[in-house]
């Protein structure tokens, strides 16, 4: 058995969608190319996707903010 400080996500109480998946992929990507601030981010993503579960589609801070949010409860 392994120790539960060991656990990389102890405190996940579901596996990630498919979307959550891209999204982290991507927020990856980004700050692997040393993008680090918000505005830059959400440009990033505009760009790269996945695309926002927005009606639009597309990113804006707010979204971001606002999706980080629900996904962090």
């Amino acid at each position: 058995m392994k120790a539960p400080y060991l656990e990389p996500h102890q405190a996940r109480t579901r596996d990630n969608t498919p979307f959550e998946d891209l999204l982290a992929d991507s927020i990856e990507r980004a700050f692997g190319e040393q993008i680090h601030d918000l505005p830059a981010l959400v440009d990033f993503l505009n760009m790269a996707g996945p695309p926002c579960p927005t009606a639009t589609g597309r990113w804006t801070e707010e979204s971001y903010k606002t999706l980080m949010s629900k996904l962090g409860e």
